[in-house]
């Protein structure tokens, strides 16, 4: 099963990203990280174009990042599938997936009034190695600002405040709702499952709502 998560921040995404991929055995595929370790597949030329664009903190060509997933989803850990979280993040990239046939079969998306998010997102505290997602509030770990498992110090991420919150929810519509558009018409036309799900319930319930429409 190939799989899309969408989703603004704040919507518990990340948590069932861990989840789908524990449960369903699927690796979780980060552009950002495929970028970084840049395959032996990529031509040289091509290899060090990537690393100096990375280093001057410029974009890389849509088409560019879409051939790396291509390489990376023909490896033995993606047989039962994969997990995209992040990507694509714009109608062009979701068209060059298409155009090099890479096929998905589920998209998720993740939905939260705004008011919701901005709640969930000030007190929330990640252990940096894991990704484990932890909310002074909503799911305090056992010691207060330190990880269950590694009992290392969990952090704040620097952009969990409202003003970039808000910003990053603005970009995120703005890019974000033609590439919902385009899904649903690819859900019309049978190529792939579209689920909203309401990210206001329970973890508990959403991860048996994601085991429902996956099995």
């Amino acid at each position: 099963m190939n799989i899309i998560l969408l989703g603004p921040p704040g919507t518990g995404k990340g948590t069932q990203a861990q989840f789908i991929k524990k449960k369903y055995n699927i690796p979780q595929i980060s552009t950002g990280d495929l970028l970084k370790n840049i395959s032996s597949t990529v031509e040289n030329k091509q290899k060090n174009e990537i690393l100096e664009k990375l280093k001057q903190g410029k974009l890389i060509k849509d088409e560019i990042v879409v051939n790396l997933i291509q390489n990376r989803i023909i490896k033995l850990d993606c047989k039962n599938g994969f997990l995209l979280d992040g990507f694509p993040r714009t109608l062009n990239q979701a068209n060059y997936m298409k155009e090099k046939k890479i096929k998905i079969n589920y998209i998720i998306e993740f939905w939260l009034p705004t008011s919701f998010i901005m709640e969930r997102i000030i007190g929330r505290q990640i252990h940096k190695n894991s990704g484990r997602i932890y909310h002074k509030t909503f799911y305090p770990p056992k010691i207060e600002g330190i990880d269950d498992i590694t009992g290392e110090k969990l952090i704040t991420r620097y952009d969990d405040n409202k003003d970039i919150i808000l910003t990053r929810i603005k970009e995120y519509k703005k890019f974000t709702i033609p590439l919902i558009k385009y899904y649903l018409k690819e859900q019309e036309n049978r190529n792939l499952i579209y689920k909203k799900i309401d990210s206001r319930n329970s973890i508990n319930v959403i991860q048996k709502e994601i085991i429902n429409l996956l099995n």
